[in-house]
């Protein structure tokens, strides 16, 4: 089973995952085979969280702040060839990588290792040893397309289908452990929507031109991949329209994205037999047996319809048709740890032409990725002994309690919500847990089998240790001290569940967080990502979870109404922009985080103008005090980005574009204004009653 923990987590930048859109690089010659020469101790680069460097001056701020601030940035950082976009956010991503490499070089190549470091070390030498993986080809699948082969029913699918997301292959639905959403101490079973081949379910659907062309080419790369596993062309081409169709009736039967940020669309609590009512065909105590589940009487159904979809082509396709079926949805999952064939045609259809990337990233990046993934807590420990100091986090956590301060004085001073409902909220603000750096307690991943020379096996052995480690929280207390993210992800999140933000050690590093810097641009940068996420437990969908995590309504009717009214403002005001060509955004499905960019801002001001108080500030840069917070937050967002990647984040992405962050952020501020002396009607200044505010 293909165990993730189903919650409603809201992280604060959107990161396009290379994990199964690449294809190898030319090794370089070393001792061992496909390992790299040894390399000098790793150093992260330093660009400070506020580079003068990075404006465009000649600009008006009062016309397009965002160019002001990022104008020089975007002229001196064109796109890689290997990357489908490049931001302030994805430049220390990538950094973070190279300073990951050299941890990895070392421990793959030193003698005297501990435990950590003999696994991460024996993981990477084996994904950097092409020659073997290139000697197998196809091969490391052939246990699993014979199983499938050999299915002499679909009443045996359930069980296989269970065997093949133990795996990690994402095959007709998604199943995992998630917090009772009544309960949120306790760990149950949920199933959901899944399946899908192509990255989101309008993509089958709309009719529009580029839709239709997507959908041909799509169909194209499954054909290759069934040609690939030795079918013939006719063959392949047949099978590629089995999958298009079978696909088509799931995406058909499933939740738009704006509808799931709803989360009591998909909360239908019920015991197996009725799982069984919805959905008879599918030997669903099969399948929960084969998966390894702990007995359980309660789990959650995402959407019952979808379901349906399943139980009635269990009914229609046939069992080749199903074969069929999965022997795609294996290949299409493996693709990245097998030959350069697959990796090839797995990078061409998802980076080359949905995302519009040049080039194949090296295969080094790739290798990284793979580990920050599957032992990334092992990873993360050699990562944080360098990088994160116990200043560094002090800090940090001091930046965050004076955020949270702001929070519960915006929430005393709202004129559109009553006290009782203020009395809640507050009690959810304070009970808000803080997660900085890493975790307290580290992954133990001593039982998973590292082999140097097999990587397939590797990456299948560390996905089934982590699958099994998140089934075997059903039925247990939550444990509220785990991370969802590794220690050197540059990112951030919310989680409403757990009512936690976490900021990631990675996250923590210049350009974002600058302990050579004055206040000012770090509580614009780091201070506003903080509020960000704290925002998060009071947008659409963070408000509807208690203090605890559960799924309660604790608004009056009039309050609720008027965050609605409140949101809506903001709702309204970015369904304007538009992403690419005459594709505007989202704005039902940004409305979270967009809410979340405007209220974090407004904190991180306050609690900046408080932690300030009582300093004499200096101008610096030709800036003044407050101008530094403005462009501070502004550089964050600076970013390049592929007319092929804007279309698809317009579709599955519940970011704004960068420029609408910052743009879309400041005309509702009226301090903005007066640190730039803008007048009235210029863009960057709404009228007084335009301005919209929700915290």
């Amino acid at each position: 089973m293909a165990f993730k923990k189903a919650v409603w987590i809201t992280a604060f930048f959107a990161i396009t995952t290379c994990a199964q859109q690449t294809k190898p690089a030319a090794s370089t010659p070393n001792s061992a085979p496909g390992a790299s020469p040894q390399r000098a101790e790793p150093v992260l680069p330093y660009t400070p969280s506020l580079d003068p460097a990075a404006m465009n001056r000649t600009a008006d701020p009062c016309v397009d702040f965002y160019e002001y601030s990022c104008g020089g940035w975007r002229k001196m950082n064109p796109i890689p060839s290997d990357q489908t976009s490049w931001s302030v956010y994805g430049k220390l991503y990538e950094d973070n990588l190279n300073y990951l490499r050299g941890i990895l070089e070392e421990a793959s190549t030193a003698k005297n290792r501990d435990a950590v470091a003999q696994k991460i070390g024996d993981y990477y030498a084996s994904c950097m040893n092409e020659p073997e993986i290139e000697k197998l080809g196809a091969g490391p699948m052939k246990p699993d397309l014979s199983a499938i082969q050999d299915l002499k029913s679909t009443k045996d699918l359930a069980t296989l289908i269970a065997t093949l997301q133990l795996k990690g292959d994402s095959v007709l639905f998604r199943a995992g452990p998630t917090q009772d959403p009544d309960n949120s101490d306790e760990v149950i079973v949920n199933v959901s929507q899944g399946g899908l081949g192509l990255p989101d379910r309008d993509y089958y659907l709309t009719d529009d031109a580029k839709s239709k062309e997507t959908r041909e080419r799509y169909l194209l790369h499954v054909q290759m991949l069934f040609e690939l596993m030795g079918d013939s062309a006719d063959t392949a081409k047949n099978n590629a329209a089995v999958v298009m169709r079978m696909e088509t009736s799931l995406a058909k039967a499933s939740l738009t994205r704006v509808e799931r940020r709803d989360p009591y669309k998909e909360k239908h609590k019920m015991s197996v037999p009725d799982l069984y009512k919805i959905a008879p065909d599918f030997d669903w105590n099969a399948y929960f047996a084969a998966g390894g589940v702990p007995k359980f009487q309660i789990l959650n159904v995402g959407w019952p319809d979808f379901f349906k979809d399943v139980d009635a082509q269990l009914k229609s396709e046939s069992l080749q048709d199903w074969k069929t079926y999965l022997r795609f949805h294996v290949a299409n999952s493996r693709s990245p740890y097998l030959s350069a064939a697959f990796v090839n045609e797995d990078f061409d259809f998802y980076r080359k032409y949905l995302r519009g990337a040049k080039e194949l990233q090296p295969r080094w990046k790739r290798c990284v990725r793979n580990i920050d993934r599957d032992l990334g807590e092992a990873l993360g420990q050699a990562y944080v002994r360098k990088t994160f100091s116990p200043e560094l986090k002090a800090a940090t956590v001091d930046m965050t309690r004076r955020i949270e301060d702001a929070m519960a004085l915006r929430v005393q001073q709202l004129d559109w919500m009553s006290p009782e409902t203020k009395q809640q909220a507050l009690a959810k603000l304070h009970a808000i847990r803080n997660k900085i750096g890493y975790p307290d307690n580290w992954r133990d991943y001593s039982s998973v089998k590292i082999v140097p020379n097999d990587f397939y096996g590797n990456n299948l052995r560390a996905t089934e240790f982590e699958t099994h480690r998140e089934l075997n929280k059903v039925g247990k207390p939550v444990d509220r001290g785990e991370w969802g993210m590794t220690p050197p992800t540059v990112n951030a999140y919310f989680d409403p569940q757990m009512n936690d933000i976490n900021f990631p050690a990675g996250v923590l590093q210049p350009p974002l967080y600058d302990a050579k810097l004055d206040d000012a641009p770090n509580y614009g940068n780091t201070g506003s990502t903080i509020g960000h996420e704290l925002t998060h437990g009071f947008d659409d969908e963070g408000r509807q979870f208690d203090a605890k995590g559960n799924l309660k309504d604790w608004w009056t009717k009039e309050d609720a109404d008027q965050f609605v009214k409140h949101a809506d403002c903001v709702v309204d005001q970015y369904a304007q922009y538009i992403v690419v060509d005459d594709v505007h955004i989202n704005s039902k499905l940004t409305e979270g985080e967009d809410v979340a960019d405007l209220g974090g801002t407004i904190l991180a001001y306050i609690a900046w103008k408080d932690a300030t108080k009582d300093m004499t500030l200096k101008d610096r840069d030709g800036l003044t005090p407050d101008q530094r917070f403005f462009v501070g937050l502004a550089q964050w967002a600076c970013e390049n980005n592929r007319p092929e990647n804007e279309r698809v984040n317009a579709i599955t992405d519940p970011h704004s574009p960068g420029k609408y962050r910052i743009n879309g952020v400041v005309v509702n501020m009226p301090e903005f204004g007066a640190a730039f002396s803008c007048k009235a009607g210029q863009p960057m200044v709404k009228p007084p009653d335009k301005v919209c505010h929700v915290w």
